[in-house]
């Protein structure tokens, strides 16, 4: 039986392209269910359905988008069994905790915050001068927005229900989820909870639809028609950069978090005082989720030297004496990338090879490789394995440190371990000003994997790890600007306003710049 695509509100037969069936990664055999690949008739059915969605959500209120919202995070988790069974058997994650205590909860409340931001209404920030009569917000796109999900987070990231897709909603715009082969059926029951919810709010039928796959001519067709409004992305470079061209190509935006190797920097005084702990910070970081990650360590540059010596000894036991775990998908790709390490010249000391015996495994990967080498070769020691794989570069002092910081492509995240007392001060002070503007997330004396659901958040960075430096995937309600537009209106009656920027502040906790002062109060 061929599994049904949702398009406006009906469970249908999906055109026929093809289809495919996902993988069990504990055993690397396919599980029964069989989905199908859409041509581009479903796409344009699900477009169609998104514009006459977003006709009928001019006279609904935004408190229907966050009654959505709300009873979306309630379902998750009143449909917890469920989902995280289906999630473990395609991913093979662990049940507990990752899944049901951690990653499912952070959805749900991920879901709540983005509620929450259209209830205040402040994300929008309405901007009002009184002596020019000129005033402006962010309002939905008016088109539907197009999300892809990862492999690495079933939830989270899912692409009808993690950031981008409550990030997209909460803006006010219709979401066509293009769910991931490695998990459809999750995302499948995933969508089953989100159309209820959508019910529940009287929402139209349109706002959440769900397709699974594409050949790679319609995805280019669907990211450069003129129908979308924008997209949201996140997986791998190449993935991502093909859906770029076509979108820039038709001006539609474009929003994409693709490769990162999250460089982390020890400096001397960290190493003489608590090497041996940065290590196992480091096993631990680099092996969460299987090194799956997007902000997983896969670069640590040490010093050389005694103190280096006994990290990166350390290091290299955690590693050959940890249990490799499952990865979602076939390890080639892992292969492919420490073969490209060794090509630029490093040099694997633990693993490095693709575990046998049924299931998709790699070995705990470490490699090293003077600083002269990745200074010769930075984009072929940049090489992103995606797995339990970090490179270690070892430093001659500062000075290489510096010109490695200088060196870096785009990365989300880069972290520095320093001294607890202050004896790295001056290090720092020559390093943090040539790594700051190559990361998105400045750490200190923590590696990186941990993101936090939080309005400070910034999950983004410069290219390529995103598509745009200035925006963040992750933290309400910074990411919700991504899926809006700005509008303006000059010298309009205030009856024919949108309520926001009208004299009265329509719900009195809304924050509004009126005449160049951030307020809550009316235009006086």
């Amino acid at each position: 039986m061929l599994e049904p695509v949702l398009i406006n509100g009906e469970w249908r037969a999906a055109s026929d392209a093809g289809t495919f069936n996902a993988y069990d990664p504990s055993t690397a055999e396919t599980f029964p269910e069989t989905f199908p690949v859409s041509s581009m008739e479903d796409v344009e059915a699900a477009l169609d359905a998104g514009h006459e969605a977003v006709r009928r959500l001019r006279d609904i209120p935004p408190t229907a988008i966050a009654d959505f919202l709300d009873a979306f995070g309630e379902g998750l988790l009143e449909n917890r069994d469920q989902l995280v069974a289906s999630a473990h058997a395609e991913t093979g994650l662990p049940a507990e905790p990752r899944l049901n205590s951690v990653e499912l909860p952070r959805t749900a409340d991920q879901l709540h915050q983005a509620a929450a931001a259209v209830r205040d209404r402040s994300w929008v920030t309405a901007t009002i001068d009184t002596a020019t009569g000129i005033r402006s917000m962010f309002r939905p796109l008016e088109k539907p927005v197009a999300v892809f999900g990862p492999n690495n987070f079933p939830f989270a990231f899912n692409s009808v229900s993690g950031g981008d897709f409550a990030a997209a909603i909460a803006a006010g715009n219709p979401v066509i989820g293009k769910a991931h082969s490695s998990h459809p059926m999750t995302t499948k029951l995933l969508t089953e909870v989100a159309y209820a919810a959508v019910q529940t709010a009287g929402l139209p039928a349109a706002m959440v639809q769900l397709i699974y796959r594409l050949d790679h001519a319609d995805g280019a067709a669907f990211a450069g028609h003129r129908k979308l409004g924008a997209i949201g992305f996140t997986g791998g470079r190449h993935g991502g950069l093909s859906l770029k061209g076509p979108a820039d190509a038709a001006g539609i935006p474009v929003y994409l978090e693709m490769s990162s190797v999250n460089p982390v920097f020890v400096l001397p005084g960290a190493l003489r005082a608590r090497g041996e702990e940065i290590a196992e910070e480091f096993y631990g970081s680099c092996t969460l989720g299987v090194g799956q990650f997007c902000t997983n360590p896969g670069l640590v540059i040490v010093p050389t030297g005694p103190d280096g010596d006994v990290f990166v000894d350390a290091a290299k036991r955690l590693f050959a004496d940890g249990d490799p775990g499952i990865l979602l998908g076939p390890p080639g790709h892992i292969a492919d990338s420490v073969a490209t390490l060794e090509g630029a010249g490093a040099e694997v000391v633990v693993g490095g090879s693709v575990v046998e015996g049924g299931g998709f495994s790699f070995a705990n990967t470490i490699l090293t490789a003077p600083a002269g080498a990745f200074i010769a070769d930075p984009e072929g020691l940049q090489t992103e394995a995606f797995g339990p794989v970090s490179l270690i570069i070892r430093a001659g002092g500062i000075e290489d440190m510096v010109a490695i910081a200088g060196a870096l492509d785009g990365n989300l995240t880069g972290s520095i371990y320093s001294d607890p007392d202050g004896a790295d001060e001056q290090e720092y002070g020559s390093l943090e000003p040539e790594l700051r503007p190559h990361v998105g997330r400045l750490l200190n004396d923590k590696m990186p994997t941990g993101v936090a659901v939080s309005p400070a958040m910034n999950h983004g960075g410069p290219f390529p790890s995103t598509g745009h430096p200035g925006f963040t995937a992750v933290g309400m309600p910074a990411a919700i600007h991504r899926f809006a537009a700005l509008h303006c209106y000059d010298n309009v009656a205030e009856h024919r306003l949108p309520v926001e920027i009208r004299d009265e502040n329509p719900n009195g906790v809304m924050y509004r710049f009126i005449d160049r002062q951030w307020t809550r109060d009316d235009v006086a």
